[in-house]
């Protein structure tokens, strides 16, 4: 198994936005090749060789691979880079507001440029449109568009509705706006500006005061001050610490990379949460908290908002010291601030709002996935399966990479290796052991060869009679490079690809019985800069323009990290042969001749904007579908780039209830914007232990790697069985948290600072989270580490932790960093006071797990009380018949279990733990029955066991409501 060892920041994200969304890693993610030119190569056409085999002669075409020029796009500097960039502050007029008017929940008014335009990244828009909104208790929106928009220009400026969901006023807002803790104020002086207060501490949440507001058809920039040492969080999708800082410039920009550190990658999610820390005075006056050092024995308070930019264009958000700046190449100014206070109650509002709540999983979905880019053939699936098994290691799903495919295309098996019937045969065995199959599907569809009719191909002859694929700007069909060689997009925006995709997804599942799907290559990807297939199809099928994994060039070397401690000589070995391979690739290109463009009054230049963001891969058209691809209904695709994955989403989650009717859709994806939660989850790759505490477990490789599953290494297995041990233990809680993060937005994974907002010493804590309100992980992030230090929030002011494995008390005070044991195969994990969690026994599936006894962990905090919940349904369909949903309190000596709901568990209450019991039991009785058997208390714990339950609860552990008393 190959541990790779990553940093805080690696995992962080999932302490940001944890609604199923989970952090950045990759699949066969194509390798970045430098960029210098968009032009497409010139038509080719394909030579033939001629052999003899057996006496007969035999005429067949080498493979054609992708010249590596045909990747380049122009090179191009980041204006953040960039010293001859001109600052549009500078330059720019700003605007005055006038024709201001009050309206029903707010205001409108008139915005027109304060002076002689600046042209500066674009066209100058004359006259804007200003509207303020009070939409609902606690949400304000600001709204500023170019006052003449139409048919013409509307996709430039206007996002769809039906393309990502806008926050309206609330039906009672009439009502529930007057107690808005939210005010806008405006200003002409020096020009316009706006500022959104907190009524109720005065405090300037968002100020423009100081700056001018720059709009052009290419680029729009405003600004808003912020408190020293600011902690904002969120504005995801990047490998960077939990708390952004403030000298970090977030670009959102679909990409395929997977792991640049804080640069873009796959989604984009244009939202942060600001958090403010006031210690409290003697008189109840209150200071802004602006350094890290904290005071354990004063008193503080902290205040939350939210700021939702809902614009999907290429953008920067710049963090500096003393301020937040946006930089757009388009759209409109779409903000929505939430007043919170407090961390959930903006969670729950922006998620309730404006992007959905999380999709309901499936059970099954959160057991143990393992997955590989290497997997040959239907029969080596099987010996991992039953590796497993041999292993006593828990295996919930089995996915395929693009080794399945038919030469790498889409909703097609490969004939030998992954054949119809013999997939069948196993499938069929594979559900019968309870587990479940995942395939990967990619973004891009082949294109046949025309001259080749054995390279017919339904699946893109279906969508290009539908008029489902994104054309070029003449109507031609755009077609760029992936994996099968020259490839179309599927196009979102027509209306026609949605059910094309549909019909072919549940063709297919009637050859290959799924369970759900792995959508990769979403941002969306291309090998090749422009339309490069244009007129080269009869090259098909082709070679991408860089080596595979495997391939000369490109050999993996990599071993798990800390390897060369008990294999020097044949890590050593690895690592010479890596420099030699290094070593031996042609240097990249040195040339800094960098395309700038300037920009034409009235005219667009959107595969070079004159404003350059800071992508990853360059110029917008580079390892991407070009900014001038066009859609059906003329969108160009520099407007929606950041879309096309959520729309692949939105498009399977419905294939899927076509192609498994009833179910809940089970799909993880690659990129994703604001609101792609609610049809889908997003993946992670982590450490097998740690991963045990994430939502989605999940171990990938890559092709040629040293096999990694776990029951490669003996030391591995071991810690994995031990992880999966109380994972599996733990899904009942798990899945709860799932539905209650369903129905009410609440989170699943939670920073420190969330679950302790009253202090200001975790506001950049990112080495520990909890799951839940219940459980505090403390992973060992250091490689060959044998403790690692961390702290319990609230010790010393009420809150008391018990060890998972002894179930003792810890023992801390205030603010104290712990050092704490851990070896190998042992992750630190704590029960906060307070809370109840329902377990079932582990088993190899959760199939399996779900038909065991059921247990109840009860930990008491100081006053001896404790509370949880449970909800119970048939784990799988979309539409419930019937649910259970049971209530946990304990107080008083006491723990209590009422249940409501019709759906029936028969399984038996097996044991039920309390932590925290301060005196000998000498008695334990359950609804007045007493348990003479099967009580156990450990004085030096202070834990009281009772396993003699299961025949007081035969019918059920919830079938009625019970006490379970002890003195």
């Amino acid at each position: 198994m190959t541990i790779v060892i990553l940093p805080v920041w690696s995992f962080s994200f999932f302490l940001v936005f944890t609604f199923w969304l989970n952090g950045p890693t990759y699949a066969q993610t194509s390798f970045q090749a430098p960029a210098h030119t968009s032009a497409a190569p010139a038509t080719t056409r394909a030579s033939s060789e001629v052999i003899e085999i057996n006496g007969t002669t035999q005429t067949f075409r080498p493979i054609f691979t992708l010249p590596a020029e045909a990747a380049l796009a122009a090179p191009v500097l980041p204006n953040i880079k960039d010293p001859e960039a001109r600052d549009a502050q500078a330059v720019c007029p700003g605007y005055n507001a006038s024709n201001v008017m009050r309206t029903a929940h707010g205001l409108v008014a008139t915005l027109t440029l304060a002076g002689p335009a600046c042209n500066v990244y674009g066209t100058d828009i004359e006259v804007l449109n200003l509207t303020v909104e009070y939409q609902s208790a606690d949400r304000l929106a600001v709204k500023i568009v170019p006052a003449f928009v139409d048919a013409s220009n509307s996709s430039q400026y206007l996002l769809p509705t039906n393309l990502v969901h806008q926050p309206m006023v609330d039906a009672d807002a009439d009502t529930t706006s007057l107690t808005n803790d939210l005010s806008f104020v405006w200003s002409n002086e020096p020009t316009f500006s706006f500022s959104v207060y907190r009524k109720s501490t005065g405090d300037s949440l968002l100020t423009t005061a100081g700056t001018k507001l720059i709009f052009e058809n290419q680029f729009i920039e405003f600004a808003s001050s912020l408190p020293d040492n600011y902690n904002l969080y969120g504005l995801g999708e990047s490998i960077h610490g939990f708390r952004l800082g403030n000298n970090f410039t977030k670009t959102m920009y679909a990409a395929d990379i997977g792991d640049p550190i804080d640069l873009n990658i796959y989604g984009s999610h244009p939202f942060y949460l600001d958090t403010r820390y006031y210690e409290v005075g003697d008189q109840g006056d209150l200071t802004l908290v602006t350094s890290n050092e904290t005071n354990v024995t004063a008193d503080y308070v902290s205040y939350s908002h939210g700021v939702y930019h809902r614009n999907a264009h290429g953008q920067e958000i710049l963090l500096r010291p003393t301020n937040i700046t946006w930089r757009l190449l388009g759209g409109s100014i779409d903000l929505y601030v939430y007043a919170g206070p407090t961390q959930p109650e903006v969670t729950s509002a922006f998620q309730t709002s404006a992007i959905g709540l999380p999709a309901m999983q499936q059970y099954f979905t959160f057991g143990y996935h393992q997955c590989r880019w290497g997997y040959a053939n239907w029969s080596q699936l099987q010996e991992v399966v039953d590796a497993h098994e041999r292993f006593d290691i828990p295996l919930e799903n089995i996915w395929t990479d693009i080794d399945y495919m038919n030469q790498y295309r889409d909703f097609d098996n490969d004939p030998i290796r992954y054949g119809y019937d013999e997939g069948a045969n196993f499938l069929s065995k594979l559900h019968a052991s309870g587990r479940h199959y995942i395939p990967i599907i990619d973004s891009a569809i082949y294109v046949p060869n025309p001259e080749n009719a054995s390279d017919a191909y339904e699946v893109f002859n279906n969508g290009n009679s539908t008029g489902s694929f994104i054309t070029n700007p003449d109507g031609s069909l755009y077609i760029g490079d992936v994996w099968p060689g020259y490839t179309v997009f599927p196009d979102w925006l027509s209306g026609g690809a949605g059910k094309w995709w549909s019909d072919e997804m549940t063709a297919w599942h009637d050859k290959v019985a799924f369970d759900g799907a792995w959508i990769d290559m979403s941002e969306v990807s291309s090998f090749c800069a422009g339309s490069c297939g244009s007129g080269n199809i009869t090259l098909n099928p082709i070679h991408p323009p860089f080596q595979l994994p495997g391939e000369p060039g490109n050999v993996i070397y990599d071993y798990p990290e800390g390897f060369n401690l008990t294999n020097a000589t044949e890590a050593a070995a690895a690592a010479s042969a890596s420099s030699s391979q290094k070593a031996a690739a042609s240097p990249t290109s040195s040339n800094t001749d960098y395309l700038r463009t300037t920009p034409t009054p009235g005219i667009r230049n959107v595969d070079y904007p004159p404003y350059i963001i800071n992508n990853v891969q360059g110029a917008l058209g580079s390892k991407a579908v070009a900014p001038n691809a066009t859609h059906e209904d003329g969108t160009e695709e520099y407007e929606v780039h950041n879309l096309f994955g959520h729309g692949i989403l939105n498009a399977t989650y419905y294939a899927l209830l076509a192609a498994i009717p009833g179910k809940r859709p089970f799909i993880i994806g690659r990129s994703t914007f604001a609101g792609s939660g609610k049809w889908a989850g997003h993946w992670g790759n982590r450490w097998m232990s740690l991963s045990a505490f994430f939502p989605f477990y999940r171990n990938h490789n890559t092709l040629t790697a040293r096999s990694q599953e776990a029951y490669i290494w003996a030391s591995v297995a071991d810690a994995s069985r031990n992880a999966m041990r109380i994972r599996y233990s733990i899904l009942p809680y798990m899945y709860t948290l799932f539905y209650l993060a369903h129905n009410t937005g609440s989170t699943v994974m939670r920073a420190l600072a969330w679950e302790f907002p009253l202090d200001p010493s975790l506001a950049n804590a990112d080495r520990q989270f909890f799951l839940g309100p219940a459980l505090l992980v403390t992973p060992v992030l250091a490689q060959g580490a044998t403790s690692v230090d961390g702290v319990f929030p609230g010790a010393g002011r009420g809150e008391i932790y018990y060890d998972w494995y002894t179930h003792s008390p810890i023992q801390t005070s205030p603010g104290q960093n712990v050092t704490i044991d851990a070896p190998l195969g042992h992750i630190p994990l704590y029960i906060r006071g307070g809370n109840i969690i329902p377990t079932q026994e582990p088993a190899l599936t959760t199939r399996d797990s779900r038909k065991t006894p059921w247990g109840v962990i009860t930990a008491l905090n100081h006053e001896g009380s404790a509370s949880g919940v449970l909800y119970v349904d048939d784990g799988e369909s979309l539409v419930q018949n019937s649910t259970l949903y049971v209530q946990f309190t304990a107080s008083n000596a006491t723990l209590y279990a009422s249940a409501r709901g019709c759906y029936e568990d028969r399984n038996p209450l097996a044991n039920v733990t309390i932590l925290g019991v301060q005196a000998a039991v000498s008695k334990v009785t359950l609804n007045g029955v007493a348990v003479e058997s099967g009580v156990s208390y450990n004085e030096t714990s202070q834990a009281l066991m009772v396993t003699g339950l299961r025949d007081l609860t035969a019918d059920g552990a919830w079938t009625q409501d019970w006490s379970l008393k002890w003195e």
